[in-house]
């Protein structure tokens, strides 16, 4: 491998990693990272004079993911039912407080919370707080003053502040609560999913129109412990059944819907917080999951008996 080569190797994480904090996309974030990498070797092919690969990459990533984000928000007025970012399988670091950091960033709700913000303000705040960028440096990147970029990182900031939960749980409680849901969620066990559910949770589903899915989000510990249950007992008619394998999702608390085959019927991430499950998010569009593993769908599952 060529140092040219290394170097782009080494820079295709940041630029993945700004760009899915932006998009909520896995595959867009791959197209902005192949983009941004083929920009940064014409630009050393020129002899251009770049004194920090890594900030022109994340220059032209950043660049790259509003323009993206843009056309976006037009496409998404015509998605089926509601939209979920694409979810991630991530592993836990060595260090964890970094680690924790840079989970909460691209948790699958603090992605949601970001898709409120216009792309300046996304750009902004991620950039910021998540990238420990000054705001000097931010500046030109998304075409504003210094003072402007200031302002726009706080609003997003004030955002995400008056949403998020007051009283945030630990690593441990949160995966003890998940092992809970999840073999309730299995067994149908309406009464310990409402013992486990937050009196005001949210059930959200993201099948795009090519699954099956809830077309509005369910709120309430009655009724998503009810739509839980009856799903457990809805899926015991399909031939082989399904399992669910415990995964970190988003830096988080999640699990793979498996088939008898090993494919992958739904990602589904939890958001706990104040030791209790505040949203439950399943995606079962195969779109979003296929950059995780082999795929089944959900409804064909569900309609042939499980059928290969």
């Amino acid at each position: 491998m060529t140092d040219r080569e290394q170097l782009l190797d080494e820079l295709r994480p940041l630029a993945f990693n700004v760009a899915y904090r932006m998009l909520g996309s896995v595959s867009g974030a791959e197209d902005v990272a192949q983009e941004a990498l083929l920009r940064t070797h014409q630009a050393l092919d020129g002899d251009e004079a770049i004194t920090s690969p890594r900030a022109f990459v994340t220059t032209v990533s950043t660049r790259l993911a509003i323009d993206e984000l843009r056309s976006a928000r037009a496409r998404r007025e015509l998605y089926v039912g509601e939209w979920l970012p694409e979810p991630i399988v991530t592993d836990r670091g060595d260090d964890p407080v970094r680690q924790a950091e840079m989970s909460d960033s691209i948790s699958m709700a603090m992605l949601l919370l970001l898709e409120s913000l216009n792309p300046e303000e996304r750009a902004a705040f991620l950039l910021h707080d998540a990238f420990d960028y000054p705001y000097r440096d931010i500046a030109p990147i998304i075409g504003k003053s210094e003072a402007n970029t200031r302002q726009l990182a706080s609003r997003a900031r004030r955002h995400v502040t008056e949403h998020r939960p007051r009283f945030q749980t630990t690593r441990e409680h949160q995966d003890e609560l998940a092992r809970r849901f999840f073999r309730a969620a299995d067994s149908g066990d309406l009464a310990e999913l409402e013992a486990l559910l937050a009196d005001d949770v949210v059930l959200t589903g993201d099948g795009g129109g090519k699954a099956p899915a809830l077309a509005r989000s369910l709120r309430g510990r009655s009724r998503v412990a009810r739509v839980l249950s009856n799903w457990s007992k809805a899926r015991r008619h399909i031939a082989g059944g399904v399992t669910f394998n415990m995964v970190e999702v988003n830096g988080g608390p999640g699990a793979l819907v498996l088939d008898a085959h090993d494919r992958i019927a739904a990602v589904l991430s939890l958001e706990i917080a104040d030791g209790q499950i505040r949203r439950v998010m399943s995606v079962v569009n195969p779109e979003k999951l296929a950059h995780i593993g082999t795929v089944t769908n959900l409804g064909e599952l569900l309609g042939s008996g499980g059928g290969s």
